[in-house]
Order: structure tokens, then C-alpha cells, then sequence
């Protein structure tokens, strides 16, 4: 999966734009020759979509079923999730999704418009809840906003950097990162206990 967030609305840590960028020999890309290098990586199994001048979404299908890859959309929220929720049944009961077709990304969706919509509601209370090797990353159109999360287990991979005109770019895929983004990237924290995550919304950002 690729997202590319223009950098108004995904506020990175500063310490992502690496100084050694500039003297690596190796320019970022911009974010549409880095979208191009993905779609051709994965030519006959990607497509992509581009949200104006905010962001842009990219999703490879899944080739080989160990590894499962979900990409939905709901009421302009979108969710890109790699892996599985070993308790998706019992998250599907508590969030009242029981006997509705739903998979890993739509749970996400429904627990992050709870977030949304139904706060206060601490994040880490929403997450706290989830069993199994995931990455996801969600972005809502209503409200310019990016949440992402990665399990701690080691079982998926995410990565975030800076490409060459400030956008935020996620992937699991490490050289898609190191050819977009030269020195100014990094493994996305998984952090103690369990989770790591942002959301971010414009001018403002909260990190957990």
C-alpha cells in the first residue's frame, strides 16, 4: 500500500526530515514519481486515488492469501489494512456490526468514526482493544484527517518519510520509501505497549 499526504494535513516528527537528505547524493522524489514507481511495481494488480491536492491513496491486490491486503471506503473514509484481527468477531459485536459483511478495514472505519463523532473518546482505548499482526492507515476526506496504526508483534511492516516537496509518505514497502524519500524516512513506531499511531488533522496534531 502507498499514502501520500500533502504536509498541511500529516505532521511527522520533525526528526523524520533527515539533514543527511541533502548531502546524500540522493534527491526525495515528488510525490507523483513516487505513485508512479508504485503503480508500476505492481502494474497488473494496483490502482490509485487521488484526493485534489490533499492526498492520494494506492493499493496493490493481495497476490497471495497469507498475507491479506483490504483497501474500503465509507462515507468518504477510506482504510488501507494489511493483516488480520484475531477478535474481529467479538470487535464486530461490540461496535454493532454483527450479521453485516464486514471485514478488518470496515471495522477500522467504524471504530474511527466512534472517535470521530461519538467523543470524548481516547484513542488508545479504541486500539487497546485489537488482537493480531496489523498496519493500517485511514484517511477521512470530511475532515482532512490521517490515523494510522501499527501492531507491535512484528507481523506487518509500515513505513513513513518526507518526499521532495514536504508530503508525508506510508508504505509497507521499504524501497518504494528509500527510493521516494532518500535519508528522510523511517520504520513507523510500533510502540510500547501495544500500538502507535497519529491523527492529524489540518493545524493540528495529537501523538500517542
Amino acid at each position: 500500500m502507498l499514502a501520500i499526504f500533502q504536509k498541511a494535513f500529516a505532521h511527522p516528527p520533525e526528526e523524520l526530515n533527515s539533514p543527511a537528505s541533502h548531502f546524500s547524493g540522493k534527491t526525495p522524489k515528488l510525490p507523483g514519481e513516487t505513485l508512479s514507481d508504485f503503480l508500476s511495481h505492481h502494474q497488473n494488480n494496483a490502482f490509485s486515488m487521488n484526493f485534489g491536492d490533499s492526498a492520494v491513496l494506492a493499493y496493490a491486490r493481495q497476490e497471495t492469501s497469507l498475507r491479506q491486503r483490504l483497501f474500503c471506503g465509507l462515507d468518504g473514509i477510506y482504510c488501507m489494512f494489511l493483516g488480520r484481527l484475531n477478535n474481529l468477531c467479538t470487535l464486530n459485536r461490540q461496535y454493532g456490526l454483527s450479521g453485516k459483511n464486514s471485514n478488518e478495514a470496515m471495522f477500522v472505519i467504524e471504530a474511527y468514526r466512534t472517535l470521530r463523532d461519538r467523543g470524548p473518546y481516547p484513542a488508545d482505548q479504541v486500539l487497546r482493544g485489537l488482537e493480531g499482526s496489523f498496519a493500517f492507515v485511514v484517511y477521512d476526506t470530511q475532515t482532512s484527517s490521517v490515523f494510522s496504526a501499527l501492531s507491535s508483534d512484528g507481523g506487518e511492516s509500515l513505513y513513513w518519510g518526507i518526499s521532495g516537496d514536504g508530503s508525508v509518505v506510508m508504505s509497507d514497502d521499504i524501497q518504494i520509501i528509500k527510493q521516494g524519500c532518500a535519508k528522510s524516512f523511517a520504520p513507523f513506531p510500533n510502540g510500547k505497549p501495544k500500538l502507535k499511531f497519529f491523527i492529524s488533522p489540518i493545524k493540528k496534531e495529537t501523538y500517542f
